[in-house]
């Protein structure tokens, strides 16, 4: 069973290159995932950090919905905690209007950012996250006409706009247990960043499904797993490659990122594909979410079309929900 494979993009700075360069880069980065296979090219939200230029992951898919056609595109994600709920239903229901049947809204809890960031965007703290996501939900089932938006309630006759026959598909990116285990009682689709949280994503999968319940959103749960992998010619070139990345700062008392469970993956294509096979049946992923950390613009296209060529191969994953790979224990 062949796995999807799709693509989480931070619009990186290149070497040599400017924050600018980094967000048209991205364009090419999607034509060039729509042209090879992937599913969907997901944006992440990111503030006042060098070499990332995804801070509005909106207006990113905007623009690529305007120069690809079948990819589906959406946020990985839109941190919920620093926009109002209305304002972020209109703003995917537009997108929703641009691209009908190809936006995904995948939703976070953190603020992706620093604190003091967090004070310049307005952001409310991470605890207002179950009444955002109750009232973006309901507001974007109201507009697409699937549920009347919960009556009484002081909001019951704000509608949000544009109203359209369909709305983005839900998503929570998570990063622990305990956010995989939302996801799963309100019904949406799951991607769990283990770059993020730098641990084994196969036990929040197992949470996620344990407790989803159907809903409106999604009657089958759908566990993402998002990684990063570089792929090259050869070995040495990943790694040579890979020392030039920018690298996120070393939490206090942390081991290095790359001991015990490889969370940073550099290799040839082959073995890029290898742990990529191996890293949807340990953990039990629907789908596999990879962050191309190449240092320039060329590295993480050839990466891309490395990694793709297991689409076309004709077994190139194990069963979904296969029996743990010994590697990873």
């Amino acid at each position: 069973m062949i796995v999807p494979l799709s693509i989480l993009d931070l619009s990186l700075t290149s070497i040599g290159g400017t924050q600018a360069q980094g967000v048209r880069d991205t364009l090419e980065i999607a034509r060039t995932a729509e042209r090879l296979g992937y599913k969907r090219i997901w944006m992440a939200e990111h503030h006042s950090i060098a070499h990332i230029s995804s801070a509005t992951p909106e207006v990113l898919i905007a623009a690529i919905s305007q120069v690809t056609t079948t990819i589906r595109l959406g946020s990985g994600g839109v941190m919920l905690p620093n926009y109002s709920p209305l304002k972020v239903a209109e703003t995917f229901m537009a997108l929703e209007a641009l691209a009908p049947g190809r936006i995904d809204l995948g939703l976070g809890r953190a603020l992706g950012a620093d604190g003091i960031t967090g004070r310049a965007l307005g952001s409310q703290m991470s605890d207002v996250f179950p009444q955002y996501f109750a009232l973006l939900s309901a507001w974007l089932l109201d507009a697409a006409g699937k549920e009347p938006f919960p009556s009484p309630h002081p909001f019951a006759n704000v509608k949000a706009s544009p109203s359209g026959p369909s709305h983005p598909d839900l998503f929570l990116l998570c990063s622990s247990i305990d956010s995989a285990r939302f996801a799963g009682m309100v019904g949406v689709g799951m991607v769990f960043a283990e770059f993020i949280a730098r641990s084994d994503a196969a036990p929040a999968v197992a949470a996620y499904r344990e407790a989803f319940q159907a809903s409106v959103h999604r009657p089958e749960p759908f566990a993402g797993v998002a990684t990063i992998a570089l792929a090259a010619d050869t070995a040495e070139e990943a790694e040579r490659l890979a020392a030039l990345a920018p690298r996120p700062p070393q939490r206090p008392g942390e081991a290095p990122e790359d001991e015990g469970f490889i969370r940073r993956f550099r290799g040839d294509g082959a073995a890029a594909r290898a742990y990529l096979a191996q890293k949807a049946a340990h953990t039990d992923a629907d789908e596999i979410f990879v962050l191309n950390g190449g240092p320039t613009l060329a590295s993480r296209l050839h990466s891309m079309a490395l990694i793709a060529e297991m689409l076309a191969e004709a077994d190139p994953f194990p069963p979904a929900r296969a029996a743990p790979s010994p590697r990873f224990s």
